[in-house]
């Protein structure tokens, strides 16, 4: 057997890294994908390998014979890589594909190890490398029968998003036997060429031959096995974090700080969403639109604002929408003169808006960082601050303070002349939720010095569409913090989310029944869970810490590379007290369920 290997593209797309480089040559986590390729192939004990080239051909050549000694490697070269496409710099090889059992790879692919061991040991003679259809993914789709036979060439002209479900994605390598490469492939490869041109791909020649109702290709199936397609750096920088070495695959991932939907199959358990207001129809209707709302500018904030008050039922002048909390909040540190107290451990974006000397800092003395409102009173009332915020419930120790607690908070701060900040956005997650919330038109008059924040995102589960809410009586503040945002500041999907939001109010409400009810039940299983200790909580989380023989660490470490599911290590927090701390968010029962059948494996294995 053999093995070619196409690496003749310019690969425009990576920008400044294949400026003077092929595409295989860029490294990833610092090893070039022809290194890790040719690693890979190594271990096959294959007769040769051929490397078609083309863009920088001389300079990938010189780099393996100085690195790759004693392989055996011939190369085919494309002089007119820049007007043809890879049909041609595979019908410059064909002779060679026709003299041998083939692996047949393109160089910018990335595979864990064993795939092409796979691929290479299988009993079927001819497969291609295919994975279930995932939104990131771009390229040639197939259909596969019930024997894995491929039937259909999906181009991207004929891919329909209705059929998505049946799709798979071509990994884009295939084993060709000798026999099917010398009669069908290389004849309708030459033929092929000659009627449509050189400016095609090579899998155009294998969709013509599943016309003829062949059986002569089979699907090997390669989902939820780690691999990925590099062809721009949106493509390297999501490599980089799925091949990463273990003391930095942490680092990788949290720094994305979201957009997990691009890893196939992984469950984020970082990021604190309500997760059954998308069963509602409001997404639906949503879905319906948008096109319309893709295509349209949004209204302005006088238009928004007024849409946020008919929403939460805030007078129109003491309410403020944003593009999620996070904008809200940046806004809101900059107006806000003096000193801030705050609570730690607590949601870091609040103090990251200030300087550090400006801080006034409460750490509760206690083991599972549990405060009340007379807590907060005493420390606050001997060491002043010109403003103070409460997150309640908090993240991530998910303490609360009831109502009637939080407005005494609320009185002494009137009186003690110290602007409140309270920052709702998990209360709607606490048992009694619907009486719980400050945003109250009698509350906010009653204390002009309150602020309430609110994160739609989290509570309502949509954190793509970005939309948050501070609301105040002190409409002096509400107008200069309308100042420093953009006119523009809310996208016409969160506009349209707070349009339509009062005609699925009572599916929020279930929404939010349903989720108390969730986590009351994930709560019992993790106290099953023998090295955790697990903190009572209002929010869709917990803190829990980790016990013996685990550290926070190697927990999210074994989590993400045994169950591909993504994990917060939270013993680095301010606040905490050095112990290793895991916050864990609150799921679906089902998505729940995987966690703790994955967490309890590890138990019994430890």
């Amino acid at each position: 057997m053999q093995a070619i290997i196409l690496a003749a593209g310019m690969g425009k797309r990576l920008g400044e890294y294949t400026k003077e480089n092929t595409k295989c040559m860029v490294p990833v986590n610092g090893v070039p994908l022809i290194d890790r390729t040719l690693r890979q192939l190594g271990e096959l004990n294959l007769n040769r390998i051929v490397v078609v080239t083309g863009y920088e051909g001389q300079k990938l050549k010189d780099y393996i014979e100085s690195h790759h000694k004693g392989t055996k490697i011939e190369y085919v070269n494309n002089p007119i890589y820049d007007k043809t496409n890879n049909i041609f710099s595979l019908a410059l090889a064909k002779d060679k594909l026709a003299e041998d059992d083939s692996l047949l790879i393109e160089s910018d692919l990335i595979f864990e190890d064993g795939i092409f061991e796979t691929l290479a040991k299988h009993p079927f003679p001819n497969l291609a490398l295919v994975a279930k259809y995932e939104s990131w993914m771009d390229g040639t789709m197939v259909k596969i029968d019930g024997e894995n036979n491929i039937v259909n060439f999906i181009t991207k002209d004929a891919f329909n998003y209705k059929e998505s479900g049946q799709y798979y994605k071509t990994a884009n390598t295939y084993k060709f036997s000798r026999e099917f490469a010398a009669s069908k492939y290389v004849p309708f490869l030459e033929a092929y060429c000659k009627a449509v041109g050189n400016n095609e791909y090579y899998e155009n020649v294998l969709r013509v031959i599943t016309f003829l109702d062949s059986h002569d290709l089979k699907a090997l199936s390669i989902t939820g096995k780690k691999w990925y397609e590099i062809d721009d750096k949106q493509d390297l920088d999501i490599a980089e974090a799925l091949f990463a070495e273990e003391k930095d695959v942490i680092r990788k991932y949290y720094g994305r700080y979201g957009g997990f939907w691009r890893f196939p199959g992984m469950l984020d358990y970082c990021y604190l969403v309500n997760p059954y207001f998308g069963e509602s129809k409001i997404i639906d209707e949503m879905e319906a639109n948008f096109r319309t709302l893709a295509g349209q500018y949004p209204s302005g904030m006088k238009v928004n604002t007024l849409l946020a008050s008919k929403c939460w039922g805030i007078r129109e002048d003491w309410i403020l929408p944003g593009n999620g909390a996070a904008e809200l909040i940046k806004a809101l540190m900059e107006q806000l003169p003096g000193t801030l107290g705050i609570i730690r451990p607590t949601f870091e974006e609040y103090p990251n808006r200030r300087r550090p000397e400006s801080l006034v800092t409460f750490v509760p003395k206690n083991s599972d960082y549990r405060y009340t409102a007379d807590d907060l009173i005493d420390f606050f009332s001997k060491n002043h601050a010109d403003s103070v915020l409460l997150i309640n419930p908090d993240n991530p120790s998910g303490n609360f303070i009831p109502f009637n607690n939080l407005l005494r908070l609320a009185d002494w701060a009137e009186s003690a002349g110290t602007r409140l900040v309270v920052d709702e956005s998990f209360v709607d997650f606490s048992a009694g939720y619907r009486d719980n919330t400050l945003l109250r038109n009698d509350i906010l008059e009653k204390f002009p010095h309150l602020v309430v924040m609110k994160s739609i995102s989290k509570s309502y589960g949509v954190p793509g569409i970005r939309l948050g809410i501070l609301c105040s009586s002190d409409e002096e503040l509400i107008r200069n913090i309308k100042k420093s945002v953009s006119i523009w500041n809310i996208n016409s999907f969160a506009e349209f989310f707070m349009q339509i939001y009062n005609k699925y109010e009572k599916d929020y409400l279930r929404a939010c029944d349903k989720f108390i009810a969730t986590r009351d039940e994930l709560e019992k299983e993790l106290r099953q869970v023998k090295f955790l200790r697990v903190m009572p909580s209002e929010a869709n989380y917990f803190l829990c810490e980790i016990l013996p023989p685990f550290t926070a660490n190697g927990l999210v470490l074994a989590m993400l590379k045994k169950y591909n599911i993504l994990m917060r290590d939270c013993s680095d927090k301010k606040g905490l007290d050095g112990k290793q701390y895991m916050r864990i968010a609150v799921r679906s029962k089902e998505d729940n369920a995987r966690l703790i059948k994955a967490l309890q494996t590890l138990a019994k294995d430890c």
